[in-house]
C-alpha cells in the first residue's frame, strides 16, 4: 500500500470517529435538554397543581378527566388518575372494553362538577406520554377517586409501573375481587387489558419503574 493511500485511510477513518464523537456528543446534549425540560415540567406542574383544588368540568372514561385550568394552549387540563387503569370506552382501534361504559358512568357521578383537590406523586414523573397530568384525585368527602375506582370494581389496579401506593391499590384490588365488586363476578381473562393479559400469561413478570412506563399513559 502506498504512503498517499495509507495516509488517506487513516484522514478518513480520523474523520468518521469525530463523527461519531459529535454524533454521541449531540445524543447527549439532546438527552439532558429532555431531562432538564422534564425537571421544568414537573417544577411548574407542582407549582400550578400539586394540593390545589379545581372544578372537573369533563369525565373522558373511568380514569381520565378534565379540570377547568388551563394547561399551555388548551382551556382545559387533562388528568390520568394515577396507578389504575379503567376499561376503556373510547378507542379509533377497538371496541369498548368489557365494563368500560359502566366504570365511565361511575366515573363520572363519582366526579363531574366536584370541586376536587389535585396531589402529584412526586419526585416521579408528573406526565405521561400524551401530556396528561398523572395525579390522586381526592374529592370534596375526602376519599380518592383513585382508590373509589378499584375498590368498587371499576378500575385495575394498575401493576406497570411503581408509584407511592402501589401496595394499597393491589390490596384495594384484591378486596374489590373478594367481595365480587363491579367488574370481577363475571370478567374472563381474554377481557383484561392487554397489558394485564400480557401479565398473566407471563406469570406477573417484573414490575418497571414508572419513568419507564410513563410514556403509556
Amino acid at each position: 500500500m502506498s504512503k498517499r493511500r495509507r495516509s488517506g485511510i487513516i484522514a478518513l477513518s480520523l474523520l468518521f470517529l469525530m463523527l461519531l464523537v459529535w454524533l454521541d456528543h449531540g445524543a447527549a446534549a439532546r438527552r439532558w435538554r429532555q431531562r432538564l425540560s422534564s425537571q421544568d415540567q414537573s417544577q411548574a406542574d407542582q407549582e400550578k397543581y400539586h394540593a390545589r383544588t379545581f372544578k372537573v368540568v369533563d369525565v373522558i372514561d373511568g380514569d381520565t378527566l378534565d379540570i377547568d385550568v388551563p394547561d399551555g394552549a388548551e382551556e382545559r387540563t387533562r388528568i390520568r388518575l394515577l396507578g389504575i387503569d379503567a376499561p376503556e370506552t373510547r378507542s379509533e382501534y377497538s371496541q369498548p372494553m368489557y365494563f368500560g361504559p359502566e366504570a365511565t358512568e361511575f366515573a363520572r357521578d363519582l366526579m363531574l362538577g366536584q370541586s376536587v383537590t389535585i396531589f402529584l406523586d412526586l419526585p416521579n414523573p408528573t406526565r405521561g406520554k400524551y401530556g396528561r397530568l398523572l395525579a390522586y384525585v381526592r374529592l370534596p368527602d375526602g376519599r380518592f377517586a383513585n382508590e373509589v375506582l378499584v375498590a368498587e370494581g371499576f378500575a385495575y389496579a394498575d401493576t406497570r409501573f411503581d408509584h407511592s401506593l402501589f401496595n394499597k391499590y393491589r390490596q384495594l384490588e384484591a378486596g374489590a375481587r373478594s367481595r365480587a365488586k363491579g367488574l370481577w363476578p363475571s370478567v374472563t381473562p381474554n377481557q383484561f387489558p392487554v397489558w394485564r393479559r400480557e401479565k398473566t400469561d407471563a406469570g406477573q413478570a417484573q414490575t418497571p419503574s414508572l419513568r419507564q412506563a410513563q410514556g403509556r399513559l
